[in-house]
């Protein structure tokens, strides 16, 4: 009894500290989100208005830009997965590498060749252990995203697609990464940065029927403006996506560790009554013990007497 009495201590000793590191872990993660929260909300609406303007130089104009000028057999398309640089936030990785292999399928369907660029050590581990093939990664800032680093992975992507397809370019570029919805809710998704989409919703089209489309007028020229903005949205969509992936693996690790957090008390407190019914059955032992001796040396006694 004594034996696993002892085992019941240090396992309790074991998950508390476990406890301590979970706990911890939380309210970090929990202290930082805020911040993630707020700058999503601060480079979203700049992300929304930049791509909005980028819809409209491409909508009142002719020219054959990248930006805006679907390839009439597209061969090759670039794919940024953005995924954690550590560990200890569930499926957060998993479900954004999970939907980057369905965007590849899909693209690799419909006859492209797909190369892919990687955020995070977590995605780059990924491909490395299953020998695929990467163009380009990046790792070290995945829970705090600056503009210098979106700069530095928009850069080669930029310059892939300006780069033709006999040359090693891509016809197309997306990004996969995980959207902050709520504390609760973080959901992957993938998105085609390039070439702009003229996409508008339902009530957009239906406000848009009986309004005289504008006319614009480019100075010094068209390819100039597009030239100029090309970069510009490349880096705030990218920059968004990180934003938001940052703040969607904050979300996924407070959770992730509250919930090893309430394992941790639940294991204490179900190994706790073991230790304290094998603490009582070792004292109820040695009560009987010194009973039945004392009962022993009173009938030994009693029969010498006699």
């Amino acid at each position: 009894m004594g034996a696993q009495l002892r085992v019941y201590k240090r396992r309790i000793k074991s998950v508390s500290a476990t406890k301590k590191i979970t706990k911890a872990m939380e309210m970090i993660a929990a202290s930082r989100i805020v911040k993630a929260q707020r700058q999503v909300d601060a480079s979203t609406p700049y992300a929304s208005e930049l791509t909005r303007a980028v819809t409209a130089v491409a909508s009142g104009s002719n020219s054959k830009h990248p930006l805006v000028t679907e390839a009439e057999q597209p061969a090759r398309a670039a794919v940024l997965i953005v995924t954690a640089d550590r560990g200890q936030a569930g499926a957060y990785s998993a479900n954004a590498i999970k939907a980057a292999d369905v965007l590849t399928e899909r693209l690799r369907s419909e006859g492209k060749e797909v190369v892919h660029y990687i955020v995070g050590r977590k995605g780059v581990s990924y491909y490395a252990f299953r020998e695929r093939p990467v163009v380009d990664s990046w790792t070290g800032f995945s829970d705090r995203p600056t503009y210098a680093d979106a700069k530095r992975v928009a850069d080669p992507l930029i310059e892939a697609v300006l780069t033709d397809t006999a040359e090693g370019g891509v016809d197309e570029l997306h990004i996969v990464f995980t959207e902050f919805v709520s504390m609760m809710t973080q959901s992957p998704v993938d998105r085609r940065l390039l070439p702009v989409r003229l996409e508008t919703s339902e009530d957009e089209a239906e406000a848009a029927k009986d309004k005289i489309a504008p006319l614009y007028e480019f100075e010094p020229s068209t390819e100039d403006v597009l030239d100029a903005l090309l970069p510009r949205y490349v880096e705030s969509r990218v920059y968004n996506a990180l934003l938001q992936s940052a703040a969607s693996e904050l979300a996924a690790r407070r959770r992730a560790m509250k919930a090893a957090t309430d394992n941790a008390e639940e294991v204490i407190k179900s190994v706790t009554r073991l230790a304290n019914a094998a603490r009582q059955a070792a004292i109820t032992q040695e009560i009987s013990e010194i009973v039945g001796g004392a009962s022993a040396l009173a009938d030994a006694t009693a029969g010498s007497d006699r």
